[in-house]
């Protein structure tokens, strides 16, 4: 904004008092992004964050890879943090898994567990999945809670906890699962199936496993469902 003032050549004040904020400039140049625009931004985006991680993240580099301008890129995503959680929704698996929480919310453990991680694969090892690789790059990003990172850290917390973590708090209340803290329920319930999804190249490679995927994820939740029958 600084050099834009400058070149205009007004002070950063006589600036802001025209446009309160750079999304008011980008509204009065009346900059339309491309349709397609916001998907290449994302893709080129957990690209980057796969190679360099989030902190070295240009915004710069990432309107380059996408083809689009400056302008644009900050019009959909006006900075990083909203950058990453574009890429949280759109390459993790929680809206989905919270989607299938909702629709599946009356139904019992043993129903809805074992489908929540088979959604889980799918989305992740699926056909269109960007790979385990980037989407381990993300959670990773969020693990660290840097600064450009929190904010997506507590949306997927957020989104999470409000589904997956009420339906298994009430399914304890109700006495069909065992009452432990809904956190360590639910990092029990997540962890094997990430490691799984993780190290599933190398134990097909190196250890012969020959297990399908959703079939192993499904054994995964069984196990965990076993482990939370109420005492």
């Amino acid at each position: 904004m600084a050099a834009i003032a400058a070149a205009a050549g007004t002070s950063k004040a006589g600036f802001y008092r025209e446009f309160e904020s750079r999304a008011a400039l980008l509204d009065a140049l009346s900059l339309e992004p491309e349709l397609d625009a916001r998907q290449r931004i994302l893709e080129a985006a957990i690209e980057l964050i796969g190679a360099h991680g989030l902190t070295a993240l240009s915004m710069d580099e990432v309107a380059s890879r996408a083809g689009v301008s400056r302008a644009n890129l900050y019009r959909l995503f006006p900075g990083k943090q909203a950058l990453f959680v574009g890429v949280i929704h759109a390459y993790s698996p929680m809206d989905q898994v919270s989607q299938a929480a909702a629709v599946l919310s009356d139904e019992p453990p043993d129903v809805v567990m074992p489908e929540l991680a088979r959604t889980v694969y799918r989305v992740v090892a699926g056909p269109d999945a960007p790979g385990i690789g980037l989407l381990r790059a993300v959670f990773f990003e969020v693990g660290t809670l840097s600064p450009d990172a929190e904010a997506a850290a507590r949306e997927l917390a957020t989104t999470v906890f409000a589904s997956v973590g009420a339906y298994v708090l009430k399914q304890m209340q109700a006495g069909t699962l065992r009452m432990v803290h809904p956190i360590l329920a639910l990092q029990a319930f997540v962890g094997p199936i990430f490691f799984h999804l993780v190290t599933r190249p190398m134990a097909e490679r190196v250890l012969g496993l020959n297990m399908e995927g959703e079939a192993a994820v499904t054994a995964l939740a069984e196990g965990w469902l076993r482990s939370m029958k109420p005492d």
